[in-house]
């Protein structure tokens, strides 16, 4: 496995369900959109990262497939989440993903999202290389490719320390 430094991270907490003095729980998970990128008709992806999201206390807002850049800049400002994550399955998310973080970090109140994305990146397969350093140039803070697996991002989810970006195996 290829990994690549991420950006450092803001100190946002992410600590399982807590319960109160009343005993009710409280969620202490970040505020969470998934979207696909503009060209990506696939929803199973979708369900499934909001659905894992969800168990690990994340409160999600899932805009669904084929996201225009303009809808996704929308819905960042109604929606103020701390994390967006973008998902793949085509093969289109490194270059419809690259042009969406960038229009998003073009926004000056949109600018210190943190913003992932992962997935199936490119129509070449795994075998061909990594998109990592591509999309972490173009203002993601973290790649997840296809290869790597749920682990990763798991991970990353639950460290508050910088952690590393999972890559396809044999970088470009």
């Amino acid at each position: 496995m290829t990994t690549y430094p991420v950006h450092a991270q803001q100190s946002r907490r992410q600590d399982a369900p807590q319960q109160s003095a009343e005993g009710a729980v409280e969620r202490r998970g970040r505020r969470v959109l998934v979207s696909s990128v503009s060209s990506d008709s696939h929803t199973w992806n979708l369900v499934f990262l909001q659905l894992l999201l969800e168990e690990m206390g994340h409160e999600v807002t899932n805009i669904g497939s084929c996201v225009p850049d303009e809808l996704l800049i929308e819905e960042c400002r109604r929606v103020r989440p701390e994390l967006v994550v973008i998902s793949s399955v085509n093969g289109h998310g490194a270059l419809d993903g690259a042009r969406a973080v960038r229009r998003l970090r073009d926004q000056p109140d949109l600018r210190d999202v943190r913003v992932v994305i992962g997935g199936k990146l490119g129509v070449t397969g795994a075998g061909a290389g990594t998109y990592g350093p591509e999309l972490l140039s173009a203002g993601f803070d973290a790649v997840f490719e296809d290869a790597a697996g749920v682990a990763e991002f798991r991970r990353y989810l639950s460290e508050s320390s910088t952690p590393a970006i999972a890559a396809a195996s044999g970088a470009r």
